[in-house]
């Protein structure tokens, strides 16, 4: 069994703080993951890090950047991140690795993603637990452009076969105009009305961006809440379903 899980930006730092990580979220994230028995790669976004100085400099998925010290501060950042992440899985024991898509993806003129899986495939068949995040990727015609942790979950849960895809977010679900979880969710336009924007500088489509990407997933993925994550880790289907996986 493979489990794909995407640790949101928003969970992992203090997003409307520039480069700030939210201490015990992370450690409680930490914590729920040495729980995992399944195959299991991490894919977290870039909150305060990543989002921050993308926006600063104008990045988004579709514009792009040719100046090298924004390409330097925004992956620097994601790095930074990545590597206090890694940290704390490993000091609990996991064998975390990082992986760091700037180096491995590429997106084609039209915008489309190569992102070659083999390299997670193998980590994941020596016993490691890669651990990848948002990052910039370079785009031909573009520079460099972001590539969302949505985008990657996508990518790797398809190619490498996932049977189980979590996302988990700072809510305890994809919620309703009234604030309830929604138990499931099989088409964008049903839920259309109830998705806003994220409430902080977000780059990536916050949870509208989020759904639409989970729909194309071949199997049902979870959104659920911090709270959560041990439940999913565990086998269960905590929050919101996207997905049908037809």
């Amino acid at each position: 069994m493979t489990t794909v899980l995407k640790l949101g930006g928003s969970v992992v730092t203090v997003k409307d703080e520039p480069e700030t990580v939210d201490d015990e979220r992370l450690a409680a994230a930490a914590d729920a993951v040495v729980t995992a028995e399944d195959d299991l790669v991490v894919i977290h976004g870039g909150g305060s890090f990543g989002h921050h100085h993308a926006a600063e400099h104008g990045v988004s998925t579709t514009d792009g950047t040719h100046d090298a010290g924004a390409v330097q501060a925004i992956h620097g950042a994601m790095a930074r991140l990545n590597a206090r992440i890694v940290a704390e899985l490993t000091e609990r024991g996991v064998p975390a690795v990082p992986i760091h898509p700037f180096s491995a993806g590429a997106r084609t003129g039209d915008g489309t993603l190569k992102f070659p899986p083999e390299q997670v495939r193998t980590a994941l068949d020596e016993g490691f637990v890669p651990v990848l995040h948002g990052d910039l990727v370079v785009h031909a015609g573009e520079g460099a452009t972001v590539l969302s942790g949505d985008e990657l979950v996508v990518e790797l849960a398809s190619a490498l076969g996932a049977d189980r895809i979590g996302v988990c977010s700072t809510v305890p679900g994809v919620l309703d105009g009234d604030g309830e979880v929604i138990g499931r969710i099989d088409d964008i336009q049903d839920v259309a009305d109830a998705l806003g924007a994220s409430d902080a500088t977000d780059v990536s489509g916050g949870m509208a961006g989020k759904v639409r990407t989970l729909l194309a997933l071949s199997a049902p993925a979870q959104v659920f809440g911090p709270d959560a994550l041990a439940e999913f880790l565990g086998g269960g289907t905590p929050g919101t379903t996207v997905g049908d996986g037809g």
